[in-house]
């Protein structure tokens, strides 16, 4: 079935604004649920079935969230937004070459992205023909060979290799290989957008880079603190997590700008006593309305009161409050930021957080009270200019009672993107020293490189600066998710090539270079039929567990290859042979891609094979999580915070922090349609969140339209007009908005100070209003 330009427009519709004052779960949930299958016209038994089999044991892992699956999941083990992903996946909507026929690239370029997605699977491989400014279908040997002459003529080390978090691991590993074998590391990833700070500051403080806890430790905490996630629309199923620690009486401590209803209160659509009396669970036993970027001054509250109270328990000889011997045996810096804890003055911390010394004193208690604490975080943590130090903070509070390194304790980020964390653990980094290249030595007998290469923000500089030569993109839309897009589009067009691994249209397709393809590929649910028969593939989730995953739905055209084949084919034309790769008869068998991976990474992927079906994935392990320190100094770090407030610029008149976010209707760039129900803001998402006292301040009310501005101190223009005020509860000062839409606001140099995630949770700008 083909849909096209018949899809209604955002604007078409009924734009409501009200209040929703249900539980997150529930009946909405259920709603919505009944409504996305109609849409995508995927009520066939192939959706039924994957549903079913949807994050279990030997089913099919999820391609939205990276939350952890049960060994004994429930009898439906997906949430709103996966039901939705999987869906989207399943369309029965068609994207033919006869639809490109009838639009051209520019003509599509100006369709919503929720209109391109919905026009359906891409069946074919199609090349961009400048003459009719439309996509033409080309046979998959023309389009490989194509794309390698264009590969073999360029620079490696000026050509980008992206991936979106969707792509398998098995996918991962020959992607990154095939990057160094031919000579680049410009091998960024989502990672880069969101979480890359986690990578780099968990490294720095505990020797880890990713969680050190594991899924059971939820069944083991007795305090729960969260900061900057928004748990109803980005981490679903971590609800029912939530609800058993709540029922058990663990207290939650939220932290975040908006009052998001995930924290709020949950109904759990698998409970009937609870659907049938629309009863809900209070999730957060205290919610604390920061400032945009005001995690670093409250956690310093909380730090600085339970440094005070140990001294106070030392000069009364009472029970001390924190943990010196875990301090003495494994930390170093204490001293250091003790004193900058107990320097550090009531009326900056109130200030800079935006909140009481009450409120923080009350978040202490609970901290000070609590055995086994987890430190659950999100990107309001991760992306802003200080976003290192807010989670040196988060560290630290960890480390001054021993919550790292035990049962039921210890930092607990929520990646997105559902393999995101497992792709740099097979090799997608810019970085050598978190490759084993003397490994990938041996195994292949070549010289990888060893110079750092491009990460997102350093290729968005090089594509800005023509000096990129080509972009392929595995999964994902770069150019729309990536910040300063205005600028960024302007130059994207002028790349010499671009190459997109996709399952349906997005707008980075819809801005050619000199030539463009792209390249269709299966989804993950669907059968992925090859030389030795059925395959599987694996991802890796917050938790550091690896499972398989075995898609069975009919492929959405005959004419699709698997995301490996299209590697392969690629590799295989760009590459001399190389008589320890059989690249053939890894497409044949992914079962030998992974024999590759274990080669590679003996320490984490022992067994691999035969533990990849494994109830509740198999944990690749974590040395912080047994308390040893792969740090400098071999100790977990204590480090002071640089700033207060992790905005990085300084309030004035007529500034405001804007913080950009995700609606309940959309995954990333994926929008599924405009109903942001937790919000209550249906039918646009041309929308500036504001409290009443910032509207009065700006003399404007709920339901004018503004413009936003950029206020950043480089002499650019960025403006979006054509916004409406909503009334909304959040701190003076802290306004928010949709992206990818608002991402034209965001400074392609405003990002994390080491990690280089764009910084869109605490962007600088002024409200325009109208005359």
């Amino acid at each position: 079935m083909t849909q096209g330009s018949n899809i209604p427009a955002e604007g078409s519709g009924k734009v409501e604004i009200t209040e929703y004052k249900g539980a997150a779960g529930g009946w909405g949930s259920m709603k919505s649920l009944v409504h996305i299958l109609p849409q995508e016209d995927a009520i066939g038994p192939d959706t039924l079935d994957t549903l079913r089999r949807q994050n279990k044991p030997e089913g099919f892992m999820c391609v939205s969230c990276a939350w952890g699956k049960p060994a004994k999941p429930h009898i439906a083990e997906f949430c709103e937004n996966g039901a939705k992903a999987t869906a989207w996946e399943l369309t029965s909507y068609r994207v033919t070459p006869d639809f490109f026929q009838q639009h051209t690239v520019a003509e599509l370029e100006q369709w919503p992205e929720y209109n391109l997605e919905q026009a359906g699977r891409l069946t074919h491989p199609m090349k961009y023909d400048r003459a009719t400014d439309k996509y033409v279908a080309v046979s998959w040997q023309e389009a490989f060979d194509g794309i390698a002459a264009r590969l073999k003529g360029s620079d490696p080390k000026k050509v980008v290799l992206y991936s979106s978090g969707r792509a398998s691991l098995e996918t991962s590993y020959m992607y990154a290989l095939f990057g160094r074998l031919w000579g680049t590391q410009n091998l960024p990833d989502s990672s880069n957008m969101c979480h890359e700070t986690t990578s780099v500051g968990l490294k720095n403080a505990t020797g880890s880079p990713v969680a050190t806890i594991q899924l059971q430790d939820y069944d083991k905490c007795d305090a729960i603190f969260c900061f900057g996630q928004n748990v109803g629309t980005n981490s679903p199923r971590m609800l029912h997590t939530l609800r058993d620690c709540a029922k058990r009486g663990v207290e939650i401590v939220t932290f975040n700008p908006l009052k998001e209803r995930g924290w709020e209160k949950f109904t759990d659509p698998q409970n009937p006593i609870e659907m049938a009396t629309g009863k809900s669970t209070q999730i957060s036993s205290q919610y604390h309305q920061v400032r945009a970027g005001g995690d670093i001054a409250a956690i310093l509250g909380i730090c600085k009161l339970t440094i005070e109270a140990d001294d106070q328990a030392l000069r009364d000889g009472g029970e001390r409050v924190l943990d010196h011997h875990f301090i003495e045996q494994h930390t170093v810096r204490f001293e250091e930021f003790a004193t900058f804890c107990r320097n550090a003055t009531w009326d900056d911390i109130t200030r800079e957080s935006g909140l009481t010394r009450e409120a923080i004193t009350e978040a202490a208690r609970v901290y000070m009270n609590a055995k086994a604490v987890i430190n659950v975080y999100g990107m309001g943590i991760t992306q802003h200019r200080y976003g290192m130090d807010s989670l040196y903070m988060l560290t630290n509070m960890l480390l001054l009672r021993g919550n790292i390194g035990r049962e039921g304790a210890g930092p607990g980020p929520v990646r997105g993107h559902s393999n995101v964390q497992g792709q740099r653990t097979v090799g997608i980094t810019e970085k050598s020293e978190l490759v084993p290249v003397d490994r990938l030595k041996q195994l292949y007998q070549f010289d990888p490189p060893t110079e750092k290469g491009w990460d997102t923000v350093e290729s968005c500089r090089a594509i800005i600066a023509g000096e990129c030569q080509g972009f392929v993109q595995l999964g994902g839309n770069f150019l729309r998710a990536a910040p300063d897009y205005g600028r960024l589009r302007e130059a994207w067009a002028k790349l010499p090539f671009t190459v997109h691994i996709a399952t349906k249209l997005n707008k980075s397709h819809l801005v050619p270079g000199e030539d463009s393809w792209i390249l269709p590929c299966l989804g993950r649910s669907e059968l992925d039929m090859q030389a030795t028969g059925r395959q599987a593939v694996s991802i890796e989730d917050s938790f550091s567990h690896i499972y398989g995953s075995v898609g069975k739905a009919k492929p959405a055209a005959e004419t699709l290859l698997s995301e490996p084949a299209i590697v392969a084919g690629i590799a295989s034309r760009v590459l001399p042979p190389n008589p320890n790769i059989d690249w053939e008869e890894w497409v044949g068998d992914y079962g030998k891609v992974r024999d590759a991976i274990e080669n590679t990474y003996p320490d984490k992927f022992a067994n691999y094979n035969g533990r990849l079906f494994q109830p509740g994935g198999f944990w690749k392990g974590n040395p912080a999580a047994h308390r040893k320190w792969e740090t400098k100094s071999g100790r977990a770090e204590f480090n002071a915070p640089r700033a207060l407030n992790s905005a990085g610029f300084a309030d004035k008149e007529g500034r405001y922090r804007l913080v950009t976010l995700r609606s309940n209707d959309q995954f990333n760039t994926t929008i599924y349609g405009y109903d942001d129900r937790f919000r209550g803001i249906k039918g646009t998402r041309q929308v500036v969140m504001m409290c009443v006292a910032d509207q009065q301040r700006l003399g404007v009310k709920d339901g004018d339209i503004v413009a936003l501005e950029s206020d950043a101190d480089d002499g650019i223009d960025r403006v979006v007009e054509g916004l409406r005020v909503v009334n909304y509860d959040l701190p003076e000062g802290t306004i928010a908005g949709y992206y990818p839409e608002l991402n034209v606001l965001v400074p392609l140099e405003h990002h994390a100070l080491e990690s280089h995630v764009p910084a869109g949770k605490s962007v600088p700008v002024r409200v325009r209003v109208s005359a």
